[in-house]
C-alpha cells in the first residue's frame, strides 16, 4: 500500500494584481481561426473568475474564522493555484476542481484552460509595464518525480519557476521558499513557511504584487487624526486622508451604497463601496453590479476623506473549497495522478495571504508621485467620508477582471 504524500499550495497575494515577466512568443502564422477559438475560451475563462470572485467572497464572509475581522484576498491568485493544481487532477477530483471554479466540462478543456491562462496573464504583463508581478512556483523534493508533462505545462501556461528541495532539512526548505517569497512581493511576505513537515514532496505557489500609484494623489498635509466608526459602540482614531477631486461615483438605490473610484496612474482602479447596510451589499453583490457601476459611474466633485492602513489577511481555505465542492483532493479519495502516477497524493494544506496598503501616493507603501492637487472651489462640495465599515474591490477598468476584493471593518486591525 502506498503511503499519501503531503501536497500543499500555498496561494500568496502580496499588495494587489496579475502578469509576470515571461513573454509568451506567439507564432505570427497562427491561423485566424485558432487565435478565435483561444480567444473565445479565454473570455469563458474570464467571465467564470468573475463569478468566482463573489462566490468565494461570500463563502469567506460567512465563515467562522472571519467574524468581526477584515477581508482582504485575490481571487485572481486563488483562481490561478487551482487551476495549475488541475493540470495534475484527474477523474471526480478534477470534475470538482472544474465545476468548483466554475469550468463548464462541456464547453472547456483542460488544455483551453491553461491557454487562457497563459493569454491572461501574459496579457497583463504586456500591459502593466512592471507595476504588477505574478506567476507560481513549484519546490520538489529530490527524491519525488512528477511527470515532466506537468511540469512542463505549469512552466509554459502558468509561468512557473521550478526547484528542487530536500524537504527533509525543513529548515533549508523554508528558508528557501521564504527567500523565494520575499523577493517575488518585494519584501511583503517574509516567512510564508515555518514548521514544515518533512513528509511534504511538493509546494505548488502562486504569488501576486502589485504597486500603483493614484491618478490624483493625497496631499500627505492634509492628513489628520479622525474617527472611524468600526461599529454602534466602537470608534477608533485613524490617519484620515483628504481630497477635493472630480471623481467618479454612482449611487446604487438597489443596495444603497455610495461606489466611489480611485484610478491609479494605469487602467486599474480602486473601487470603494459605503453601503447603508454592509449585510445587504454582501449578500447581493455580484458580477453584474460592477459592470452597471462602471457603465454609469458620472464624475462630480467631492471633498473625501479616506483612512490610510496597512492591512494583513491570512486564510486556511480548506473549508472553504471544501464547501465549494473540492472535497476529494483533501483525502483518500483525491486524484492526482496527473502529477505523479504510483503515488497517493493529497492536499493538505490550501493558505492564502493578502496584504493592502493604503497611502497618500497610492496602493502600497513604497510610493512617490508627482502630480499636483487640484485647487479648492469655493462652490458647495459634497463631502463623501469612509469612516465606517466599507468594501475595496480592484479591478481593471476595461475588462472589468477583479484581482482583489475585500471588506475594511476595522483599519488598525492587523
Amino acid at each position: 500500500m502506498t503511503m499519501r504524500a503531503a501536497l500543499c499550495i500555498w496561494i500568496l497575494a502580496a499588495v494587489i494584481c496579475v502578469g509576470r515577466g515571461h513573454a509568451i512568443v506567439k507564432h505570427q502564422a497562427e491561423q485566424d481561426t485558432v487565435v478565435d477559438s483561444r480567444a473565445n475560451t479565454a473570455s469563458l475563462v474570464n467571465a467564470a473568475n468573475k463569478e468566482f470572485v463573489f462566490r468565494l467572497y461570500r463563502k469567506l464572509a460567512a465563515h467562522a474564522d472571519s467574524q468581526g475581522k477584515n477581508i482582504f484576498y485575490s481571487p485572481f491568485s486563488v483562481s490561478t493555484a487551482l487551476a495549475a493544481l488541475s493540470v495534475g487532477a484527474r477523474g471526480e477530483t478534477h470534475q470538482q476542481l472544474f465545476s468548483g471554479l466554475g469550468y463548464n466540462n462541456t464547453l472547456l478543456t483542460q488544455e483551453n484552460v491553461n491557454q487562457a491562462f497563459q493569454m491572461l496573464l501574459d496579457r497583463a504583463n504586456e500591459t502593466t509595464r512592471g507595476f504588477i508581478n505574478s506567476g507560481t512556483a513549484v519546490f520538489v523534493d529530490n527524491k519525488f518525480k512528477p511527470q515532466p508533462e506537468f511540469l512542463e505545462t505549469l512552466r509554459q501556461s502558468y509561468l512557473a519557476d521550478g526547484f528542487n528541495v530536500d524537504f527533509t532539512k525543513t529548515t533549508d526548505s523554508e528558508n528557501t521558499i521564504n527567500e523565494y517569497v520575499k523577493e517575488k512581493t518585494n519584501g511583503k511576505i517574509d516567512k510564508l513557511v515555518s514548521n514544515l513537515d518533512p513528509s511534504t514532496v511538493m509546494y505548488l505557489i502562486s504569488y501576486i504584487y502589485f504597486k500603483g500609484q493614484w491618478a490624483s494623489p493625497f496631499d500627505p498635509v492634509l492628513t489628520k487624526e479622525d474617527m472611524f466608526n468600526v461599529d454602534e459602540n466602537t470608534k477608533i482614531p485613524v490617519q484620515m486622508m483628504n481630497m477635493e477631486e472630480e471623481l467618479h461615483s454612482y449611487y446604487d438605490q438597489g443596495i444603497n451604497t455610495t461606489v466611489l473610484q480611485l484610478p491609479f496612474n494605469n487602467s486599474y482602479s480602486m473601487l470603494l463601496l459605503l453601503p447603508d447596510d454592509m449585510a445587504v451589499l454582501e449578500n447581493d453583490i455580484s458580477r453584474g453590479h460592477v459592470t452597471k457601476w462602471l457603465k454609469w459611474m458620472r464624475p462630480r466633485r467631492y471633498d473625501v476623506y479616506v483612512p490610510k492602513f496597512s492591512i494583513k489577511t491570512s486564510y486556511s481555505l480548506n473549508d472553504v473549497l471544501t464547501g465549494m465542492g473540492m472535497t476529494d483532493m483533501f483525502g483518500d479519495r483525491a486524484d492526482l495522478s496527473g502529477i505523479a502516477e504510483g503515488q497517493k497524493l493529497a492536499v493538505s494544506e490550501v493558505v492564502h495571504q493578502a496584504t493592502l496598503d493604503v497611502d497618500e501616493a497610492g496602493a502600497t507603501a513604497a510610493a512617490a508621485t508627482g502630480v499636483g492637487i487640484m485647487l479648492m472651489s469655493y462652490r458647495h462640495i459634497p463631502v463623501l467620508k469612509f469612516n465606517r465599515p466599507f468594501m475595496v474591490i480592484i479591478t481593471e477598468r476595461n475588462t472589468e477582471n477583479i484581482l482583489f476584493m475585500g471588506k475594511i471593518l476595522n483599519p488598525k486591525m492587523e
